[in-house]
């Protein structure tokens, strides 16, 4: 199993959005771990409060890659499948 050293983190800016990624590799033995947080919880294609946690099959991530990578492509996949623009508000 893979210790916390391996874990690895990364500051991207992705839509002029600054976003911090966390990527550990193998989480408990069985699975790619990505965390996602955007500055000031700005709304993304993934998550309407700027943070996500999601787990995934261990090694998804190298065969992207790697974590920019990965989130990178996973944020604009999104974004064209949901029409995404940005940050919506709603008044109602």
């Amino acid at each position: 199993m893979r210790e916390a050293k391996d874990m690895e983190q990364h500051n991207i800016t992705w839509r002029g959005i600054a976003l911090e990624i966390t990527f550990t590799p193998e989480k408990f033995g069985l699975v790619d771990h990505i965390e996602i947080m955007s500055e000031g919880r700005a709304p993304l294609p993934v998550t309407e409060t700027g943070y996500r946690s999601h787990f995934i099959p261990a090694g998804t991530v190298a065969a992207h890659d790697g974590a920019t990578a990965f989130v990178t492509a996973w944020l604009e996949h999104e974004a064209v499948r949901t029409g995404w623009s940005g940050a919506q508000l709603s008044l109602f």
